[in-house]
């Protein structure tokens, strides 16, 4: 069984210009490389250095450890919206091939929606007036602000920046004639949110104003509640497994002082909500009044080590968005639509019916789910997320050497490459070429300070064969699971074990792979996700 990724704290403190915490600042002073100059218009971050080193503390913190690793900068031009470096987008972006690859078996469609709508849409939908303080309004080109009744409505009035995507979704389900055949629909989004948070509330990645969330919406008939419920827990339980993010508790919240629809509404959504959590047989604890203002909700909470709770997962169920936005679609005997769970249905008496919609998020917001990844293993990333999987390390001096290994980091990177256009579902990898005048030592602890999962030494003798059987010293660099890949390996590998037991241990220098060797087990580590 893989070890689950113990989970460290991230402090509350307001956003910085740096993403480093405050407390971090004095002991960090010393280590960091100021710009020379000051341009206002670049973010001030500081420059790391060789020497950099954070402390015990700030391994707990993901934004010096973001920092550290160049994942992200902050800049008070954009307060709470982070700017991601190629090395953070790569990770966010393997994030959300996760869940797409998910998707077709749990029958999620992924749409694009807009970022901004008219205050109108909002007003109708209930954000305008229970989350207004939580919106950025915007004014469009000749707009005031008011309604012109000799105008067309919405031609004069705000706008308003969307904080969630399922009025959007409402919009798309009511483009066309919905039967209950149709259903359940789901509709998937990755589309980026603002949400006007404090100032004082931001903190590093965990609360922004700017961030994407892998938002979800299900438009499926009463019948069907329970067990698109039940299904999106088994997808919250599958996604937790697979990154190791241990123990997660599950958090029933109820009817809000604000909110919208009737108390009969509410009390049934609870119901179904309760009667879900009960048939999955997990525990569950019941926070009154937390629900959202249109329908109860079940959040996912991750509890770091110093037992501060973070809202991840959630699953929430909507009698009233579906009401406002008029939604419907046809089915027979609607009466029996209403009132039986049973989904044989007659051909008589067609007639149209409300959906119910279930709004769910499996990472939630993907940048606070990035943050406890980072603190959970400070920075080491399983191997498909790295973006530094390998780097290839030459021995010397020799002018030929080097340009072999740079043809091999070619090679690995980019295995299934061919003349022309690259097929879709072509495999490339982070692959690295460090063929400077340092020694091999330093080389080596370069690369395992950056975090690379595998470093590939190359001298002479490993170009004496033919290119096809010119060989890497292959070594394990940084991996959160050490074991795991080890015995990966292993298994992938058909020559026998050394008599230490491992291919890698701590005695050992590596293994000899030929490119092809090499490219075949960067793939099966990658279908593992290890």
């Amino acid at each position: 069984m893989r070890p689950a990724w113990p989970l460290w704290p991230s402090r509350g403190y307001p956003q910085q210009i740096r993403p480093v915490g405050q407390t971090s600042l004095r002991r960090l002073r010393s280590s960091l490389v100021r710009p020379a100059q000051s341009d206002p218009s670049r973010p001030t971050a500081a420059v790391p250095t060789e020497t950099t080193r954070i402390s015990q503390e700030e391994q707990k913190d993901h934004r010096a450890i973001a920092f550290s690793h160049d994942l992200y900068a902050l800049h008070t031009s954009s307060p709470g919206s982070p700017l991601f470096q190629p090395s953070g987008t790569h990770i966010l972006q393997k994030l959300q091939a996760f869940l797409r690859a998910q998707y077709p078996s749990y029958g999620f469609q992924e749409v694009l929606t807009p970022t901004i709508y008219k205050k109108s849409l909002w007003e109708m939908s209930g954000h305008w007036d229970n989350y207004e303080d939580d919106m950025f309004a915007v004014t469009g080109r000749g707009a005031q602000g008011g309604h012109d009744p000799e105008r067309e409505i919405g031609e004069n009035e705000e706008y308003g920046l969307k904080p969630m995507n399922c009025p959007g979704h409402c919009l798309l389900f009511k483009s066309q004639k919905r039967s209950y055949k149709d259903l359940p629909l789901r509709y998937a989004d990755f589309s980026p949110l603002h949400r006007n948070e404090l100032s004082g509330a931001l903190s590093g990645l965990t609360r922004l104003r700017r961030f994407h969330q892998d938002d979800g919406h299900i438009f499926c008939r009463p019948s069907q509640v329970k067990n698109e419920i039940s299904q999106t827990l088994d997808f919250v339980r599958m996604v937790y497994r697979t990154f190791n993010m241990g123990d997660y508790k599950l958090r029933l919240g109820t009817r809000p002082e604000q909110y919208i629809g009737s108390v009969d509404d509410w009390d049934r959504a609870e119901a179904r909500l309760k009667a879900a959590l009960q048939e999955s047989g997990q525990h569950f604890d019941i926070n009154q009044g937390d629900g959202a203002f249109y329908g109860p909700k079940i959040d996912i909470i991750l509890t770091d080590a110093n037992d501060k709770d973070h809202q991840t997962a959630t699953i929430q169920l909507d009698f009233q968005l579906p009401k406002r936005f008029e939604l419907a679609y046809d089915v027979p005997e609607p009466e029996q639509e209403r009132t039986s769970e049973s989904k044989l249905l007659g051909t008589a008496n067609v007639q149209s019916e409300t959906p119910v919609l279930i709004h769910r998020a499996i990472f939630g917001s993907l940048e606070r789910f990035l943050a406890l990844l980072i603190e959970s293993d400070a920075g080491k990333w399983p191997f498909w997320m790295n973006p530094h999987q390998l780097v290839i390390l030459t021995v010397g001096k020799d002018a030929n050497v080097r340009q072999r290994a740079e043809e091999m980091a070619k090679q690995l990177a980019s295995p299934d490459a061919r003349a022309g256009p690259q097929t879709l579902k072509a495999h490339n990898f982070m692959v690295d070429c460090d063929n400077t005048d340092q020694s091999l030592a330093k080389k080596i602890f370069n690369a395992r300070r950056r975090g690379y999962s595998f470093y590939a030494v190359v001298g002479r003798r490993n170009l004496e064969q033919p290119h096809e059987m010119q060989t890497l010293d292959i070594s394990i660099g940084v991996h959160p699971s050490q074991q795991d890949v080890q015995q990966a390996i292993e298994a992938f590998m058909t020559s026998p074990v050394p008599a230490s037991g491992s291919l890698f241990d701590a005695k050992s220098t590596g293994t000899n792979l030929t490119i092809r060797q090499c490219q075949e087990l960067m793939k099966d580590l990658e279908s593992r996700f290890l």
